[in-house]
């Protein structure tokens, strides 16, 4: 299930050719990445996807691609849109906006939800979430949620995760940086530290002031996935009436490619 930083790809933004950036975030602790590039011909982005797979599975990450074609892996990552139902494969995430998508969900893994704050990526792309909406769609959501949009800076990482984001998936912030190993680096470390600040907090002795009462007990599993308090939901037992379209968070076209 991706966590923790989770990188976004953009070979326009990118200061050094896309193989070289991700291996430098992933040298910086990045183990997830997202290939968007869907403008490329399948060739082409299916030999770049086996490219960055491999520097991912070195190191013990995992690949997802941006829309329903795995391109010979098994794990993607869906556009708001579509299609319903999702791809049957053993990872699937989707981009997620406002409540009424996340209503629509069905079997999906994991979504995105965006845009956080303001993007350069996407001028005029939101209106943005900020750290408070983004916790009303973590509540509202069936599964674990990435937070998206704007994310560059440790505080910014700090306020995702106090909202209940099990990562932060980030674009700009990595494409763009002179030394994107440093960057990777930065905001992994910050993403740790919430997540430990976070769990001390739960950990803490809870005082009661009625001693006929007790605090209740919240059991929490060894994943980020068990303690976001998420569950994956049931597939639907009726067939969906979706229309089917393709996706793409920082991300990088019009708000005609939403992700």
């Amino acid at each position: 299930m991706p966590a923790g930083v989770v990188a976004l790809t953009d070979r326009r933004l990118a200061r050094r050719p896309l193989p070289e950036v991700v291996a430098a975030a992933v040298a910086g602790g990045v183990r997830w990445v997202v290939l968007r590039e869907k403008d490329l011909p399948r060739p082409e982005r299916a030999a770049l996807a086996a490219e960055l797979r491999a520097i991912l599975t070195e190191a013990g990450g995992t690949l997802v691609v941006a829309g329903p074609d795995p391109l010979d892996g098994d794990a993607v990552h869906l556009p708001a849109a579509g299609p319903y139902p999702p791809s049957d494969l053993p990872l699937v995430g989707r981009s997620c906006h406002d409540a009424t998508e996340l209503g629509r969900l069905t079997t999906e893994d994991y979504v995105t939800c965006s845009p956080v704050h303001r993007t350069r990526t996407k001028p005029g792309y939101g209106p943005p979430l900020h750290p408070e909406g983004l916790a009303d769609l973590i509540r509202a959501s069936p599964v674990p949620v990435l937070a998206l949009g704007g994310i560059e800076t440790p505080d910014q990482v700090h306020a995702c995760v106090a909202a209940g984001a099990v990562g932060v998936a980030v674009l700009g912030a990595l494409m763009r940086a002179e030394q994107p190993a440093e960057v990777a680096a930065v905001l992994t470390r910050a993403f740790e530290e919430a997540v430990t600040t976070g769990s001390d907090a739960r950990n803490a002795p809870t005082e009661v002031s009625d001693p006929g009462l007790r605090p209740g007990v919240t059991t929490e599993g060894p994943s980020l996935t068990a303690r976001s308090g998420h569950v994956r939901p049931q597939p639907s037992t009726e067939p969906s009436t979706e229309p089917s379209t393709e996706p793409s968070t920082e991300p990088s076209a019009s708000t005609g490619d939403r992700q």
